[in-house]
């Protein structure tokens, strides 16, 4: 596995903040900045074209033939040379002589002479002595006559060597995601394999003695753990490969355990719990302990007690246990790392769009906040697709709230909020609208 580069800036020295609470917290561009800083993207692999979508291209591509390869028919018809068409109409149709017929893959063996005509197929090679085709809907063939109603000058109808691809030409650049499409025209040159970054290795890992599997019914004071499906897809969308491990319960040993096997069969290891000031919560100490805790606390709401560090050569991110702040802290940190490691774009995922503020959205200076929004009616200027309000529902804890909204948005830290009517920037959880604003009764 990869070395990955020493951090910068350097680790500050650790602070035990369990059962004491945060003596300070980094800004949220700082712990992105150190993110950018440790997820260049990862080296290149080989891959079959078939399993070749949505990677990103670590070369430039190539074709080292023409597409067609030959002159070929581009419709349905009759093959023909042109200048013995001019002036055939409907009303006065001209006759050829049907001497053969060639379809797809069987080149015609003789060549077309005056007064002939040769009945042809799409993407049929064109016979020697003809340069255009008659579309089957302009002629009418009876026993070996067609007469053609309509005229076609030189190179109508017929797809010339190179017309879609010529020799040399560069097909992609690096860094391209593939497209279907993009693999179409990729077989079509013959490419079989194509050089891909490779997809970084993520472990997802959850803590808690309260925690039972996903598929559990909650039982007495236990819950499931919703966070690691959650993860898990994040993750996929992102680009990576998920190994899902066992819960780990709160214990220490059983933690380093974990970690120390997790970190060193992965790239980046995600963990989830045992993060903030609690007594139960060892991942930030074990971590500053056993490779390097680089940020511990953001200046955040929900997801303050979010982490960055280095096991190994694996990225570590201490998530928060609260679904909504974890799904925060990874949108913001994790899955921006994930993206950066796997040759995409770092931004985020998310469409964003403009909106109008039916509520206002309070905050406090020195904090980036995280607000779930939905939309409750159409905009009232040019500049917003829609009114949004915050939910009222603010909890760190309260998942159902990002299955009701429609998206968020993010106040900067520089701001106390935003008045009602302003105009902000919605990330759309969707990229198309689950609830479409209403338009007016």
């Amino acid at each position: 596995m990869e070395q990955l580069p020493p951090p910068s800036p350097q680790a500050s020295p650790f602070f035990d903040v369990r059962m004491r609470g945060f003596r300070d917290r980094v800004h949220v561009e700082t712990v992105i900045g150190m993110v950018d800083d440790h997820s260049p993207p990862l080296p290149a692999e080989t891959v079959p074209l078939t399993e070749a979508f949505g990677r990103v291209l670590a070369s430039p591509l190539c074709a080292e033939v023409a597409v067609p390869g030959f002159n070929r028919a581009a419709m349905d018809g009759y093959a023909v040379r042109a200048e013995e068409t001019f002036g055939a109409t409907a009303y006065n149709p001209l006759s050829l002589t049907v001497v053969g017929q060639v379809l797809p893959g069987q080149p015609f063996a003789g060549v077309v002479e005056s007064g002939q005509a040769v009945r042809i197929m799409t993407g049929a090679p064109m016979p020697d002595g003809a340069d255009a085709v008659v579309p089957a809907e302009y002629a009418q063939e009876v026993g070996s006559i067609v007469r053609i109603t309509e005229a076609v000058p030189p190179a109508r109808h017929v797809s010339r060597v190179g017309e879609d691809i010529a020799p040399g030409r560069q097909l992609f650049a690096a860094g391209r995601v593939l497209r279907p499409q993009d693999l179409g025209l990729l077989a079509s040159v013959g490419i079989g394999t194509v050089p891909v970054v490779r997809r970084p290795t993520v472990a997802v890992m959850v803590t808690g003695d309260e925690l039972l599997p996903p598929g559990s019914k909650p039982s007495g004071y236990q819950i499931v753990d919703s966070n690691s499906p959650m993860l898990a897809a994040l993750v996929q969308r992102d680009g990576g490969q998920v190994r899902l491990l066992p819960i780990v319960p709160d214990q220490p040993e059983a933690l380093r355990q974990a970690m120390q096997t997790a970190s060193a069969e992965a790239d980046v290891l995600l963990i989830s719990g045992g993060s903030s000031v609690g007594r139960e919560d060892h991942a930030p100490r074990l971590l500053a302990e056993m490779g390097r805790l680089l940020v511990h606390g953001v200046a955040l709401r929900p997801a303050s007690p979010t982490g960055l560090g280095q096991l190994g050569a694996a990225l570590v991110f201490l998530l928060p246990g609260n679904p909504v702040s974890c799904l925060c802290a990874y949108d913001l940190f994790a899955g921006r790392a994930i993206r950066r490691l796997a040759g995409l774009c770092g931004d985020w995922p998310y469409l964003r769009l403009p909106a109008r503020l039916s509520s206002k959205i309070s905050s406090a200076l020195g904090r980036t906040d995280y607000v779930r929004l939905r939309w409750v009616g159409p905009a009232t200027t040019a500049e917003a697709v829609g009114a949004v309000e915050p939910l009222a529902i603010s909890g760190a804890s309260i998942l159902s709230t990002t299955t009701i909204a429609d998206g968020f948005t993010l106040v900067d830290a520089a701001c106390e909020g935003y008045p009602v009517g302003a105009t902000i920037e919605v990330y759309l959880y969707d990229r198309v609208f689950a609830n479409p604003p209403r338009s007016p009764q």
